[in-house]
């Protein structure tokens, strides 16, 4: 285990453990995290996440949280009053590794429930714990896929990649600690505060797409500024939901920061777009890029069952969940200058 210097006499009201600290959403959470004097964030990761990210930090340890000890040792120590849980094997990497993606995604995450409701009851309090999911958790058929429109928080749920099924049993698993635990034995209320956002495709202007099976459209960008040629695994018609990553960290900390919440799953979104919209629109910003399609034919067909859009009416009504960007918009603002300014620097 390796810790940053850790004053204990300073403790803030909001001592939030952030797990995968080092990963894309991570590296954005932590920095808005950390903004607010009466947060003190304590990362987690199997791999150190930079100086970068470091600076932003209380405390950082390094270790699995599929080791018990490990995340019991640092929730403890720090008397954690919230927990967002980030750490997972992504998609297209989970379909290499489905025994470990379920070792990872889903005993980690039993691991932390686990341990936030014991911290919950040995303090007399209650942890809230957040945790994105994924579009992967639907699964519709051709004939539905067909219908297109915005598909609803119950609808369709038949995950087929080991991903969406690890997200999907995760959510339900939540859900349990959240409404239910122990309701044959216990009065009170349940001790975790379950919250969890179900994330479209999430575009990266500073970091590199990562083994995730939407990052046909952040590996386009990346392509487009570095001026590559991009062979593209999908079809051009291929379209799914998106969200640029300022606004999928924005979405987060508007659900973290909610006093109450109605449901413990939401939809977020804020466009909807195909390979071939955004190669047209990357070409306004880049003329010069070019792209090929080549479908990978086990890809194609997990994004094939995933919605062309998804309804997001309740985060909107909840907590005031609101798109911020169309896709114009998004490259505009976000990410065509994020990504030229990344690979100047190179």
């Amino acid at each position: 285990m390796e810790r940053l210097d850790w004053d204990p006499m300073s403790s803030p009201s909001r001592r939030i453990l952030v797990t995968g600290a080092a990963g894309e959403i991570g590296h954005g959470l932590v920095r808005a995290l950390s903004k607010d004097p009466n947060v003190q964030v304590i990362a987690a990761d199997i791999r150190d996440p930079g100086k970068k990210i470091r600076k932003h930090l209380d405390d950082l340890h390094l270790g699995d949280i599929c080791d018990r000890s490990f995340v019991d040792q640092i929730v403890t120590m720090h008397e954690i009053t919230e927990i967002v849980h980030l750490a997972a094997l992504l998609s297209t990497r989970a379909e290499h590794v489905p025994e470990k993606a379920h070792e990872v995604n889903v005993n980690g995450t039993f691991n932390l429930l686990r341990i936030a409701a014991e911290q919950a009851q040995s303090f007399g309090t209650v942890v809230k714990f957040t945790v994105p999911s994924s579009i992967a958790v639907y699964g519709l058929s051709e004939q539905e896929k067909s219908l297109g429109g915005k598909v609803g928080l119950d609808e369709c749920l038949r995950p087929v990649t080991m991903y969406g099924v690890n997200k999907l049993y995760c959510e339900a698993l939540g859900r349990y600690y959240g409404r239910h635990y122990r309701s044959l034995t216990s009065d009170g209320p349940p001790p975790i505060d379950f919250r969890c956002l179900r994330l479209p495709g999430v575009i990266a202007a500073e970091t590199k797409p990562t083994g995730g099976t939407s990052d046909f459209v952040p590996e386009m960008i990346h392509a487009a500024a570095s001026g590559q040629p991009y062979e593209c695994f999908v079809s051009p018609e291929t379209r799914i939901p998106w969200m640029t990553m300022p606004e999928c960290v924005a979405a987060m900390m508007g659900l973290l920061s909610a006093d109450s919440v109605a449901q413990c799953v939401y939809n977020v979104a804020s466009f909807t777009a195909s390979a071939g919209d955004m190669e047209q629109a990357l070409r306004v910003h880049f003329p010069n890029l070019q792209v090929t399609y080549k479908p990978h034919a086990g890809r194609q067909a997990m994004v094939d069952t995933w919605p062309d859009d998804v309804d997001i009416t309740a985060a909107m009504q909840d907590w005031g969940y609101a798109p911020k960007w169309t896709l114009a918009e998004a490259l505009e603002h976000y990410i065509v200058p994020a990504v030229r300014e990344q690979y100047a620097s190179t």
